[in-house]
């Protein structure tokens, strides 16, 4: 859920108006654009919002996970590990028959063989099998020639899986087919990421020219949406490609910018450079 849309269904549980709850801190307008997910509120005004209602930050949920399952009880597993970064129990879990004759329809297949591809490659680092799952996930997609939300994020990764390999050409290729027409795409928070991992893939490659356009293009598309999610990230590759460029103002700013995002939204920021 957005942001704007967490803080409207709050206000909605405390029975509260947009009056009562905007009193003293901005314009009722203001705060309903907010809602509606046509304003990102500054850190400020955010923590104001947060506290008349009496939100912690930490109960927004920054980007959906995908269904391997009808049975919500095995999504919220796999969404509770996700969320946790514990990669070796998801891979285990995944890897459950119990878990495996859970999957039914084509769409969570390839949720399921997406999520196995990811758990593999950050836990034992089984190059081969992580891009075996990982092109499992995206094959009934490209068989109907589209391009979803998870299709994207499975060629991204593959990218990344491409870049341990050193197949620069590859990963290239693989980061121009995630981000076909991105721009035009229904969005969704996840759509973020495949900025992020761009830019990621290039830095491996020692192309800070890319990885910083993937960069710059990150902040516009997220701030374009009134989004935060991965932001974060972004400005901590911003500052890590400062810091080896010895551009010293620049990785300040940087860092500052990463470091205020990461206290007002408390997201991981990914250390593995």
């Amino acid at each position: 859920m957005r942001l704007g849309s967490s803080l409207k269904k709050i206000r909605k549980q405390q029975g509260l108006s947009q009056k009562e709850v905007c009193h003293g801190i901005c314009a009722q307008s203001m705060l309903s654009a907010i809602e509606n997910n046509q304003y990102m509120p500054n850190a400020a005004l955010l923590i104001k919002l947060c506290k008349r209602l009496s939100v912690s930050l930490n109960e927004f949920s920054l980007a959906d996970n995908f269904d391997i399952s009808p049975l919500k009880q095995f999504n919220k597993t796999v969404e509770d590990l996700c969320n946790h970064h514990e990669y070796a129990k998801l891979k285990a879990f995944l890897l459950d028959s119990t878990t495996i004759d859970q999957v039914k329809t084509a769409e969570q297949t390839q949720a399921y063989y997406y999520y196995l591809g990811v758990s593999q490659f950050q836990t034992d680092h089984n190059l081969d099998e992580s891009q075996r799952n990982l092109r499992l996930a995206i094959s009934s997609a490209e068989a109907k020639n589209s391009l979803s939300t998870l299709s994207r994020l499975g060629l991204i990764s593959l990218a990344v899986v491409k870049a341990e390999y050193r197949q620069q050409s590859s990963s290239s290729d693989l980061i121009k087919r995630a981000t076909q027409d991105i721009n035009t795409a229904n969005y969704e928070e996840n759509l973020n990421i495949i900025f992020y991992l761009a830019a990621f893939v290039m830095y491996q490659f020692n192309d800070d020219k890319q990885a910083l356009h993937w960069l710059d293009d990150a902040v516009d598309y997220i701030t374009g949406h009134n989004s935060h999610y991965m932001l974060a990230n972004c400005y901590h590759l911003i500052a890590q490609i400062a810091k080896n460029q010895g551009k010293d103002e620049q990785r300040l700013e940087a860092t500052q910018r990463q470091a205020f995002l990461t206290e007002l939204f408390h997201e991981k920021v990914d250390d593995k450079f």
